[in-house]
């Protein structure tokens, strides 16, 4: 029997994982002001109160810092500690491509889901199952990509 099919695996991979959340959102890691930072976004949702504002250190085409800000739900602030610590070193091109891959996983995307280029952000695939919060998981992401794709003065 493979672990993806048993019972007894599942639960304590999603208590794992539910584990390393909590964690993340207790002590975020990367979290507050970035007093080098280049570029900048920052995003709510209205519907539930999320805020992340995320600042990045672009130099010689790559992340050379990130770090962020915000308030919101556990799913939020942890989606945005993993994601500081994945994007370090990345150029804007690579940062976009992980974010895409990330987005398949919230989808429901089951590749995505075991792709280890995700790192710990593979905690969050079972917001999947929760339509609700995907926006919760992805807004960090998103300002970070925005915050990429600006050109660094």
């Amino acid at each position: 029997m493979s672990s993806n099919s048993n019972p007894n695996s599942d639960a304590r991979l999603s208590g794992l994982y539910q584990e390393l959340i909590l964690d993340h959102y207790r002590r975020p890691r990367n979290k507050g002001a970035l007093a080098s930072a280049t570029n900048s976004a920052s995003l709510r949702n209205p519907l539930c109160g999320d805020e992340v504002e995320v600042q990045v250190e672009m130099r010689d085409g790559h992340v050379a810092d990130v770090k962020f800000s915000g308030r919101g739900c556990s799913i939020s602030q942890a989606s945005a500690s993993m994601m500081t610590e994945l994007v370090k070193g990345l150029a804007p091109e690579e940062v976009h491509a992980l974010g895409e891959r990330f987005a398949a996983m919230i989808r429901g995307d089951a590749t995505a889901a075991s792709d280890e280029v995700l790192g710990q952000a593979r905690a969050l695939s079972g917001v999947s199952r929760f339509p609700t919060r995907v926006r919760c998981a992805m807004i960090a992401w998103e300002a970070m990509a925005r915050a990429a794709a600006e050109p660094a003065p």
